[in-house]
């Protein structure tokens, strides 16, 4: 990873906890870094998609649970998204400045 990758590597995964703050947002950082930089350099592109891919499953993930509310079984899944969301963003965010790529779990590949 080149000095001029780092950032928008680092962006692409760090920028998905704007879905804290904003409503959809957790996949838009990394969906416009991989739509802007994917002909640019294939480091960028599978860090943007490794972190969309992602955030398009815990958003899934989301939607099932909130369904599931009314069986009660999703008040805990609401719960336990978030958390692990933000540990496998803050793991992914380490091992990127490392020059590594995270495997996130629980990944459905929407993207390839």
């Amino acid at each position: 990873m080149t000095y001029k990758e780092r950032p928008w590597v680092l962006g692409a995964h760090i920028g998905t906890l704007l879905g804290y703050t904003v409503a959809l947002g957790s996949f838009l950082v990394p969906l416009f870094i991989w739509l802007s930089k994917k002909e640019e350099s294939e480091v960028i592109a599978m860090h943007a998609k490794a972190s969309l891919n992602f955030q398009l499953s815990m958003l899934l993930y989301t939607f099932i649970a909130g369904i599931g509310i009314f069986i009660l079984i999703g008040i805990p899944f609401l719960i336990i998204i978030p958390i692990v969301n933000l540990i496998c963003v803050i793991l992914a965010t380490i091992e990127a400045d490392k020059g590594g790529l995270y495997k996130y779990p629980l990944t459905i590949n929407f993207v390839k």
